[in-house]
């Protein structure tokens, strides 16, 4: 018997020593009367010497969950939440749907309502006991994690927290959930030494097809004029689309990208916007990307074959999805691209030398456009490209319905991160402060849009900046109204009432808060920026503050975007 486990007692024990054996080091927690076991574990492993991962009380479910999806974002290692009951995981499961879609993984836990109602350590002995019982707790979020188990019994914590992570982290990737009843937390530890390694580790990445990859490479090469369109979650994809591309001269779209599979300075870099090639394209090569293109908006040519590749190409967990797929590749992207790239000639150096122009060309007519200040307020695009002179090419941005993508430059992969495609509002801020706990030298912004701010739970995130000592600078797109609701009622009904209406019912955020206010109740710099003439200097004190130690926000009063 090792003597880590020679010291534990309970259940609980047990469980935190495992998180940290398993390379854990911080448990997310918002704690309620379930956490009984774990705070006692948690006070005696310190006093002992058990290895336990740090445990930090986050004010809100919502921004433990999002601290711990953009903490693996940057580090590309799972982290643990913890909540109470069922009423936790309510507020917990709009993060944990984020997760789901973006493919993040996470060990998600949460207490049970005591199991019985005497004669146990750890029975019920409040009346919520009775109220927060479910018939299956599960349920509410099963649709959404890989793998869910209620522990029945402290002997199985081991196998249990092992399956837990080999699923999340099997790809596709994503969250796991563990419901822990607090008497079985409580049970004293019979379980013997704990292994040192995991009993049952991740599966191994998936590798290509050799018939299908050479499918594809036969399209690609009778092609004349292909397209390769990015944006999803499969990391290997950086390192290897910019050969893939430097040989086969192919122009790269990021569309509604989470992460970045190739810098936005690569000369084949074509931007954030389908619609001005797809509808040209005789071949498109879609990296791993739930949504390639909008159907109702872009259309493909005639005799246009698709290729998808991906660990889940197809995207089986999501109910319905049509998008064609002539080959069809299960695979992590950068084997794939290894293999095609193989399998493909290069490209002439007349046609590398023709996009490279013309896609350059492209780059400087839109720079020349974002670098003319707007006449009246700032737009998104304008506070992009200031944000952008300003951040260096280390800070890491985290964006949420607010900064313009294609006005900015990302040369490294772990610079960017767009919202998920689930659309769970709230994300961009805490997922900000799980990336400066991981990274705390680096400079770390989360742009968001006012409303996605107010669905942060601010006071929640300011007062956990404060307390773990995490400066993050927070600019806030505020533009006075539900902007995606607007838009998308316009894109239904072009020349409907609502359209015509200068007041669009179900659409106002006014009047706006002053949110520059609500930093300062947490120690930060709050500035208010109205004009374009105001933002660079705003900028410029608001980065200072934060590479001081300081936590700051801009509320920049912007123009509604159409």
């Amino acid at each position: 018997m090792t003597e880590r486990s020679a010291k534990l007692e309970t259940t609980a024990e047990a469980y935190l020593a495992l998180l940290k054996s398993r390379g854990i080091d911080w448990l997310f927690a918002n704690a309620g009367t379930d956490f009984a076991p774990v705070i006692e574990g948690l006070v005696r492993g310190r006093k002992v010497g058990i290895p336990m991962p740090e445990a930090v009380a986050i004010a809100h479910e919502t921004t433990a969950v999002a601290m711990a999806h953009g903490f693996y974002l940057v580090t590309g290692r799972p982290q643990a939440v913890m909540v109470h009951v069922n009423v936790g995981m309510a507020n917990a499961l709009m993060g944990i749907i984020n997760a789901s879609r973006d493919q993040v993984p996470m060990l998600f836990a949460s207490g049970r309502t005591p199991l019985t109602e005497q004669g146990q350590l750890g029975s019920r002995d409040l009346p919520i006991h009775w109220g927060q019982e479910m018939f299956d707790q599960g349920s509410m979020l099963r649709e959404f994690v890989k793998w869910d188990y209620e522990l029945r019994d402290g002997v199985q914590i081991e196998p249990a927290i092992d399956r837990a992570l080999s699923s999340a982290m099997s790809e596709p990737r994503g969250p796991a959930y563990l419901s822990l009843p607090r008497e079985v937390l409580a049970e004293p530890w019979t379980g013997g030494p704990i292994s040192p390694t995991p009993t049952l580790k991740p599966a191994s990445m998936t590798y290509p097809d050799p018939a299908a990859i050479a499918e594809a490479a036969a399209i690609l090469r009778g092609a004349k004029q292909p397209l390769i369109i990015v944006g999803g979650n499969d990391t290997s994809a950086f390192a290897a689309l910019a050969p893939f591309v430097d040989k086969t001269a192919i122009p790269v779209i990021h569309f509604w990208p989470r992460r970045l599979a190739l810098a936005t300075g690569h000369p084949m870099h074509a931007g954030f916007d389908v619609a001005p090639r797809i509808a040209n394209a005789d071949a498109v090569l879609v990296l791993d990307v739930m949504v390639p293109w909008l159907p109702v908006r872009h259309k493909l040519a005639q005799g246009c074959r698709v290729i998808q590749i991906g660990p889940d190409p197809s995207f089986a967990r999501v109910p319905f999805r049509s998008f064609p797929g002539d080959v069809v590749i299960r695979s992590n992207v950068g084997a794939a691209l290894e293999q095609l790239g193989g399998a493909l000639p290069a490209a002439s150096a007349q046609r590398k030398k023709t996009i490279t122009a013309e896609l350059a060309a492209e780059r400087q007519r839109r720079n020349a456009a974002l670098d003319q200040p707007p006449s009246g307020l700032c737009t998104n695009a304008w506070v992009s490209r200031c944000i952008d002179r300003h951040k260096g090419d280390d800070a890491i941005v985290f964006a949420e319905l607010g900064c313009d993508a294609s006005a900015m430059t990302f040369m490294r992969a772990d610079s960017y991160f767009g919202h998920p495609i689930a659309g769970g509002l709230g994300w961009g801020v805490p997922a900000a402060l799980g990336a400066k706990l991981a990274l705390p030298d680096r400079l770390v912004i989360a742009c968001v849009g006012d409303g996605s701010y107010m669905f942060a739970n601010p006071v929640a995130c300011h007062q956990t900046a404060a307390a773990l000592n995490l400066p993050i600078l927070t600019i806030v797109f505020n533009n006075e109204v539900w902007n995606a609701v607007r838009k998308s009622t316009r894109a239904v009904y072009p020349k409907g009432h609502a359209a015509a209406s200068n007041d669009m019912p179900l659409s106002s955020l006014a009047p706006s808060p002053a949110f520059e206010k609500v930093i300062e109740a947490s120690g930060g710099l709050g500035l208010r920026v109205e004009t374009p003439a105001e933002l660079e200097r705003a900028l410029v004190d608001a980065i200072a503050a934060v590479r001081g130690g300081r936590q700051a926000l801009l509320n920049v009063h912007c123009a509604i975007g159409m």
